[in-house]
Formats: structure tokens, sequence, C-alpha cells
């Protein structure tokens, strides 16, 4: 069954304006900006793929929630089969009552949340971080509020637990290989060098821009760096998002501001061989941990 244009329309609007709460809940329930966002591709390609067959949908900006924490548990459970060991414990997704006021989970980081189980953290994040009420939580989640009251209850505790506990992560570290070649797209990208940029793509290069499209192979993904000397608004430096090596794009204008959003690279013997572009997803940006190199 076909979706009309007049049924798609207005979820496609819909989608658009729920996208970046969707991602922090997404990120929050992953632990990372970078997974909330596969999550979330994967959530709505399941909507799209169950609209035509679901009727009429009283409650659409809740049935999107529903689709996109199952898309998240289903994420965890798999990030548990592929580790030999983890913190994930499958069992907790329903962790059975009495709440307390306390709004510590909406400055939290991601990888916090990660150490509380899972009804907790989904609780939490509805509730305290994206300020729904029991009973849209009961129905998105479709759990019962004694036990939402109890999942809130346990984790905002132990949130405040957490929040005494000293960093222990180590520092991300960048090899001198992996730091020349960052250093090389960098320089030559902020000098708008763009042909030689192009010469250090791979045959087979890969571009994702971020909740706009993709593009395959050194042709296509040359368009890409067209539009980029067509604007203004953007400096490349060097850093890490979540641990991982990353071109960070500042405001020339405002060079102190926090990174408006980020550059994902992928190496292959030496030829960049996947770029990943948040410039239309810039939400993730205001749940990556970042920092600069």
């Amino acid at each position: 069954m076909n979706i009309s244009g007049e049924t798609r329309e207005p979820f496609d609007r819909l989608f658009g304006e729920l996208r970046p709460k969707l991602h922090r809940y997404c990120a929050r329930m992953t632990g990372s900006a970078i997974d909330g966002e596969d999550v979330l591709q994967e959530a709505l390609a399941k909507a799209f793929e169950a609209l035509p067959n679901a009727g009429p949908i009283a409650n659409p900006e809740g049935w999107l929630f529903r689709i996109a924490h199952n898309a998240a548990l289903d994420f965890l459970r798999r990030r548990v089969r592929e580790r030999a060991f983890s913190d994930e414990d499958p069992d907790m997704i329903v962790d059975p009552a009495n709440p307390t006021v306390d709004r510590q989970a909406a400055a939290a980081g991601l990888h916090t949340f990660m150490r509380l189980p899972v009804a907790q953290r989904s609780s939490i994040i509805m509730m305290d971080v994206l300020g729904y009420s029991l009973q849209e939580i009961s129905s998105m989640l479709d759990t019962g509020i004694p036990a939402i009251k109890a999942a809130l209850h346990r984790g905002r505790g132990r949130l405040r637990q957490i929040a005494d506990e000293p960093e222990d992560r180590p520092s991300p570290r960048l090899s001198a290989s992996e730091r020349l070649l960052l250093d090389a797209y960098i320089d030559r990208f902020n000098a708008r060098d763009f042909d030689a940029v192009r010469d250090m793509l791979a045959d087979e290069v890969r571009l994702e821009l971020v909740a706009r499209g993709r593009l395959n192979g050194r042709k296509q993904v040359g368009t890409y760096f067209h539009n980029y000397s067509r604007v203004q608004d953007w400096r490349f430096v060097p850093g890490f998002v979540e641990g991982k090596p990353a071109v960070l794009v500042c405001d020339p204008g405002n060079p102190a501001a926090r990174p408006s959003y980020f550059v994902l690279l992928g190496w292959q013997e030496g030829r960049l061989a996947a770029i990943r572009d948040f410039r239309h997803a810039r939400y993730v940006a205001d749940s990556a941990e970042m920092s600069l190199l």
C-alpha cells in the first residue's frame, strides 16, 4: 500500500518538527549523540514503513516516540549481544512507586545515563529532560504509572550518587598518522583549496549529509565541496566528538563559541573513504560531547 501525498505531507512536517526532540531521547538512551542519530533514522524508517497500515493515529507524537523507544531498545539489545561484557542488562527493561521532584537529569552527560537501568533511563529522559507527564509517558512507553514512578524515584537517586563520583574516563587520543590526515584535510578545506581536498578522496568514497541525503563515489561527492565554497559561515578545527577524531565546525565570526556542528571522517589506506556531515542536523551537536585537540 502506497502512502498518498495527503497522508505523507503532515507526517513529513511532524517528523521535521520532532526530529531534535526525538534525537535527545535516542541519544540519552544509547549514551551517544552519534548512535542516537542512527537509532532515530532507523525509527523514522520504521514509522514510514508502518504508516500505510497504521489507520487513524490519535496521538502521532506518542506513536513516534514509542517507535523510537522500541528502536533504541533493539539497538541496546544488539549491543549487548555484540559485546563480550556490558553494563547493559536486557532484563532491566521493565524496572518496577513514589516520585521525587528532581531535575538533575537535564544537566547530566550522555555517558551518565548509560549507568542507569533502561527503564529508569527512559522514564527520566521522558519526564526530566523532555518534560512529559506521567500519563503521556505511560502511553508512549506502554508502561503502568506505578512502574514509571518507581523508575523515576530509583533513577533520580542513582543520578545523585553518580554526580558525587569522580570522572574516571581516559582522555581521547589521536595517533600521529591520524593527526596528519586530519590536519591536512582541515588545512586544505580552510584554504578553500577544494581541488586538493578532492585529491584526498578514495574512488568509492561515501558521503552522508545527515537529515538531507547521501552521495557515493568521487564524482558525486565532488559536488559537496562546491556547496561549501558558496558559503562563509564555517571554519574547521580538529577535535574529538565522543572520543572520535572529528572536524569541529565553528562560526568564524565568533571563534570562542561552542562548535555548531561537526563532520566525521573515515580513512582507508590514507584515502578519505567516508564523510558524515551534520551541517543539516545541528541538534546532534547539542547533545554531543565535543572537545578541541
